[in-house]
């Protein structure tokens, strides 16, 4: 049997297109005068408008006043605005749930959205606007397939909520969950807390999965200086979408694409912002998805690689102090960027959809942070010396695991395993007082294919963290975990439970090792008991097997290579 090669696709050749099939073209103007186009209008470029607006959420829910901006600023500039719509599912509303299976599923879809409908219309152009966790790679990844001139314009950042002079955030809400459920709050303060913590629109405020993608996308050089940290409700995030597709306009001139971006060393600079501003676990996940769709080597060890060089100098939320908005004040991104810069940690000559170098972007940023605020510290005097994102591995976990591994007072732990098939079960434990100081609580058969999906388990991380056990218990999973998640939590576990992983093999009591100081995640029973289990382990039957979740499980590759669903050779 001949050897099958997968081929991959190239994005069309819209300028081309329009040429050799103008004929085609001119036969189907009159679809495009039954909506008000003149004649001269069909020698103006074709600007996509990917539109994540909805109310299904407060971090997309402010989105159409930046989709109105930017297609109002490409009429101004001459181009024509084809919008269309992306869906999105709410990290945080679906948590817990059995929706939380279709979040990563989400960001497939996402990207299949921007990729069909550029291609498929022969846009020149496109401006990517979305708010929740995975519109952030999901855009990119289309932007990346399609490889058109292209610009992401993020929705903003939510401002802080506040209860009786003390800020709150989304995570505010999981943590005192797991309070009241220790009685250490009542009931009335907890719902005090769940109605103060989100005052209006944006994404979720700390260095969570939406702040830290759009921060790493600024880095990357697919986002306006600055824009990454702006609120949401603020004019400057209106102006911004405005300046964005202006940007992309003169981009369209220069044949400024995608991928003549989105490098191994630009993506360096992204995964290094990450590092500097604690960013979260997802951005391993997706950052592995993102360079796949731009057909750039990158693997899971090169995080680990960027981990021991970059230190994390800005005090963010979850393990700091501040949110995405104090950030901004004290000088955004690009301040970030210009310190890396100059510590040699940055490629200065990464081109930028500006137009500009990276260097020549950051030429007027201060060399040193303002002295009148500690968000952002000097770099030679961080909170850490380096990354928090790191990458263990050991006999659970051959492939790889992400760890956040800032904020710990105690990096190692070793104890009994408590074992538990599914979140919810395992929350029920830990709120009815089940899980005690030193066990490690293993979630499995949650992983791409497992859950499917990949589902966040922010609520037992977080209410292990106001139980008072988030130091003292570790948690490991298949899963994925809440850019809002801290404590001794391992995420990614690969091979996962159900494509046979040894994390399948776990027994209740089983001794396992957490050591984030040698990057160990150690399951601690000898090879022999281990091929014997294995033995009498069956691969469990599908969840699903009709649909969206059902095509995700068959297709999905392994969280060490990003979960994404065409990597044919690994599926």
């Amino acid at each position: 049997m001949a050897e099958h090669k997968v081929i991959p696709i190239k994005p069309i050749n819209h300028r081309s297109a329009h040429i050799t099939q103008g004929k085609a073209r001119a036969a189907n103007r009159s679809m495009y005068y039954g909506m008000g186009y003149t004649e001269s209008d069909f020698d103006k470029p074709m600007i996509g408008v990917a539109n994540g607006h909805s109310t299904i959420t407060p971090c997309n829910s402010g989105l159409q006043k930046l989709a109105d901006a930017a297609v109002e600023a490409i009429h101004e500039a001459g181009g024509n605005a084809q919008t269309f719509g992306t869906p999105t599912i709410s990290d945080g509303m679906a948590m817990g749930t059995e929706g939380m299976k279709y979040s990563l599923v989400s960001r497939e879809v996402i990207s299949d959205c921007v990729e069909t409908c550029v291609q498929g219309q022969w846009m020149d152009g496109c401006v990517v606007i979305g708010g929740c966790d995975k519109n952030m790679p999901g855009g990119m990844m289309g932007m990346l397939r399609s490889n058109v001139p292209s610009i992401y314009v993020y929705g903003g950042t939510i401002e802080p909520g506040c209860l009786e002079g003390c800020d709150l955030n989304i995570v505010s809400v999981f943590e005192a969950v797991g309070e009241n459920a220790a009685g250490k709050i009542s009931d009335q303060r907890l719902k005090e807390i769940e109605q103060h913590a989100i005052p209006g629109t944006g994404s979720c405020g700390g260095m969570y999965t939406a702040n830290t993608m759009s921060s790493a996308f600024e880095a990357l050089g697919m986002s306006l200086p600055y824009s990454s940290t702006m609120a949401n409700p603020h004019q400057e995030k209106v102006d911004s979408a405005k300046e964005s597709a202006k940007v992309l306009i003169e981009a369209i001139k220069k044949d400024l694409k995608p991928r003549d971006i989105v490098t191994r060393k630009s993506i360096e600079n992204a995964v290094a912002v990450i590092m500097a501003v604690g960013g979260s676990t997802n951005a391993v996940l997706h950052f592995l998805a993102i360079a796949h769709a731009a057909e750039v080597e990158w693997t899971i060890d090169d995080f680990e690689r960027m981990r021991k060089k970059v230190p994390v100098f800005c005090d963010m939320k979850p393990s700091g102090k501040y949110l995405a908005v104090d950030l901004h004040k004290a000088g955004g991104i690009p301040q970030v960027m210009k310190m890396l810069l100059n510590a040699g940690l940055l490629h200065g000559d990464c081109m930028t959809i500006t137009g500009k170098t990276i260097a020549e972007a950051l030429a007027d940023v201060p060399d040193q942070p303002r002295a009148d605020q500690d968000v952002i510290r000097p770099i030679a005097q961080p909170m850490y010396d380096e990354g928090h994102l790191a990458i263990l591995k050991g006999n659970l976990s051959p492939e790889g695991s992400v760890a956040k591994i800032t904020g710990l007072k105690n990096p190692v732990i070793t104890g009994p395993a408590r074992v538990f098939d599914d979140e919810q079960s395992a929350l029920a434990a830990i709120l009815a007082g089940k899980i005690k100081a030193g066990d490690v609580v293993v979630l499995r058969y949650l992983g791409p294919k497992g859950g499917p999906g990949m589902p966040e388990m922010l609520a037992p991380t977080s209410a292990l963290v106001g139980e008072g056990l988030g130091e003292s218990v570790g948690l490991i999973t298949d899963g994925r975990f809440s850019g809002g998640t801290w404590g001794m939590v391992v995420g990614h576990v690969a091979p996962e439970a159900a494509a046979g992983g040894n994390i399948a093999l776990i027994e209740e009591g089983d001794s396992i090792t957490i050591d984030a100081r040698q990057l160990l995640l150690q399951l601690n029973v000898d090879d022999a008991t281990l091929a014997k289990r294995r033995q009498g382990w069956k691969k469990p039957a599908p969840r699903y097997t009709r649909g969206v979740l059902a095509k995700f499980a068959h297709s999905a590759s392994s969280a060490s290579k990003g979960a994404v669903l065409d990597d044919f050779e690994s599926v």
